[in-house]
């Protein structure tokens, strides 16, 4: 009979967004910074950042 294991997944929590936050995107936007590197300075995952780009009208990433 085969045993079940623990996976060591790591869950992130997920973090509200505040003005503060948004007004860094839209600044981070308007610089035309990688995606990449503001998801590492703000600590969001990069699909985090798009979508909230997306509802905010704001274009992010290499397409502009």
């Amino acid at each position: 009979m085969a045993t079940k294991t623990k996976r060591s997944t790591k869950r992130r929590k997920r973090v509200a967004w505040t003005k503060a936050h948004e007004r860094e995107l839209r600044t981070h936007s308007r610089a035309k910074t990688p995606v990449a590197k503001i998801s590492k300075l703000m600590k969001r995952t990069i699909g985090a950042l798009r979508q909230r780009a997306l509802q905010m009208g704001l274009p992010l990433g290499h397409r502009r």
